[in-house]
């Protein structure tokens, strides 16, 4: 019988290497186990020394998503790590930051060969409708100090058989979608590389200039949809997102511009 892989442990070290030319860019920790990754750098902002500063942990005891839910994570079976991002204080932050790393997700995946990636409005990932990944992103600034947002990815890379995830019926895995999963510490310097790119073009020149690559994988585009938030529920038409990130629905009433992130978005017949 072949021998069972052994599970690629995150290493900070391999991360680097992975990185390449960007490696002085980015400031890299591994820890074993924490409650979030966004939590480690909001509670403790690391100093402003030019780099962007990553944490990855292998087990994270309170994950968190949007809306207080919780990320559900495995040992070697997941990816979760956040980054802290600073921005001078002309960039465009907070508008549409979540979208970008959609985007910079789904342009690693793409990279990987996964077919039928889809953004779902405004922080899911998924893979032919089906969950693969979340963003979460929190602003963090203070008097003397540049505008940051901590942003936090959780991906699924191998669920273990028989999986079920509360309030998420529909999940995947990234081994389901390529040939050969991609060792973590490679994944996870791709996904870097990818938001490198993209928040620098959105630092200096908002989200039109991304807007276009979110809207090509926009998961319910011209489908009719419900917005769930703390009001009413809203149902239109998705015709995509507006150049600060709204979400734009059309209704009887015309079209309904949807700022708040907290809020979910569904299916109509759901």
């Amino acid at each position: 019988m072949p021998a069972t892989p052994t599970p690629d442990t995150l290493d900070a070290d391999a991360i680097r290497a992975h990185l390449g030319a960007l490696t002085a860019s980015f400031d890299v920790r591994v820890i074993p186990t924490c409650t979030s990754t966004n939590s480690v750098l909001m509670d403790a902002p690391p100093p402003e020394d030019g780099r962007i500063h990553v944490v990855a942990a292998e087990v994270q005891t309170a994950g968190r998503g949007r809306r207080g839910r919780q990320w559900h994570s495995w040992p070697h079976a997941s990816l979760a790590f956040s980054a802290l991002w600073r921005f001078e204080p002309t960039a465009p932050v907070p508008a549409g930051l979540s979208l970008v790393a959609g985007v910079a997700v789904a342009h690693a995946l793409e990279h990987l060969g996964v077919q039928g990636v889809q953004l779902k409005w405004p922080n899911d990932v998924l893979v032919n409708g089906e969950k693969l990944a979340g963003i979460l992103v929190e602003l963090s600034s203070g008097r003397d100090r540049k505008p940051a947002a901590v942003v936090g990815i959780g991906m699924n890379v191998r669920l273990p058989p028989g999986t079920t995830i509360p309030d998420q019926p529909r999940v995947t895995d990234l081994a389901t979608h390529v040939t050969t999963v991609p060792d973590r510490n490679q994944l996870l310097a791709r996904l870097l590389a990818e938001l490198h790119a993209l928040f620098t073009t959105y630092a200096a020149a908002g989200f039109p200039a991304l807007r276009g690559a979110w809207q090509q994988r926009n998961a319910f585009a011209d489908l009719p949809v419900t917005v769930i938030g703390e009001g009413q529920a809203q149902t239109g038409v998705c015709i995509g997102v507006d150049d600060d990130g709204a979400l734009l629905l059309r209704t009887d009433a015309g079209v309904t511009r949807i700022l708040s992130g907290e809020v979910s978005l569904r299916p109509a017949d759901a």
